[in-house]
């Protein structure tokens, strides 16, 4: 059984106009989408600006979303790292604060990453993921080593539409994208899903798209284009417009 199928959300972290964490706040935004549809909440990611967070913070923002999630939709926490020992630290301390699971980026700069998701899977109590992620984590994950790590999925944040095909021949664990342009695709080609920051704003368009909807995923590219501009702030001021939450972000401050 997959962890999840259908759409996820890359979960912002709120913060004060000080910058102080507003981990209630954040949870209390997860229980929204979860009412909204969204099948699982990723804390603690690229989008939830996990470099600005304290060992701490992270704990509690885990710890907090749990609380207030429904028991159904699984917390996945982010925990990457760029070393094998620091991602296994970052992956003990999550599910120690009641993640259901992690997500692990692979790290910079390494173009073989088993051994770094072997020594992950040591201090996994949980499924553990990886995350392809180029763009913030260069070189990312070969689709010729997917099937020797010790994974139960793979988040592909690419974008790169035969690449992610090609997953699909090859992996036969559980696959979702972090592009919100794809979602269609991904549920064309029987994939479990997406974990998107665009469910921050429009968890409904996002879940029809997966479906798909043709109208819904011209929605939801042309929303998370205009919102990728500035990142991660365009998506904190678009999910602050729709549910009034805080748009300060850490990143750049």
């Amino acid at each position: 059984m997959a962890l999840f199928t259908g759409v996820g959300v890359a979960l912002v972290t709120l913060f004060t106009e000080d910058g102080d964490l507003q981990a209630k706040a954040t949870a209390d935004l997860a229980a929204q989408l979860a009412d909204l549809g969204v099948r699982a909440l990723l804390v603690n990611g690229t989008t939830g600006e996990a470099a600005t967070l304290t060992p701490e913070e992270r704990d509690e923002v885990v710890g907090a979303v749990r609380a207030a999630a429904p028991a159904s939709v699984p917390v996945i926490a982010g925990t990457g790292a760029a070393t094998g020992r620091r991602a296994a630290e970052l992956t003990e301390r999550a599910f120690g604060s009641g993640a259901d699971a992690v997500l692990v980026l692979s790290p910079p700069g390494v173009a073989d990453p088993r051994r770094y998701y072997d020594r992950v899977a040591t201090r996994a109590t949980g499924p553990l993921l990886a995350y392809h992620f180029p763009g913030a984590s260069a070189p990312g994950i070969p689709v010729d080593v997917l099937p020797d790590l010790p994974v139960a999925g793979l988040k592909d944040s690419s974008g790169d539409a035969a690449r992610l095909l090609h997953e699909r021949e090859v992996f036969t664990g559980d696959l979702w994208t972090g592009a919100a342009s794809l979602l269609s695709l991904c549920g064309a080609v029987g994939a479990a899903g997406g974990l998107v920051a665009a469910a921050n704003i429009a968890p409904e368009d996002c879940a029809a798209a997966f479906a798909g909807d043709g109208a819904a995923q011209v929605r939801v590219a042309a929303l998370d284009r205009a919102a990728s501009v500035d990142f991660p702030a365009g998506y904190k001021r678009a999910t602050a417009e729709r549910f009034g939450t805080s748009a300060v972000t850490r990143v750049g401050g």
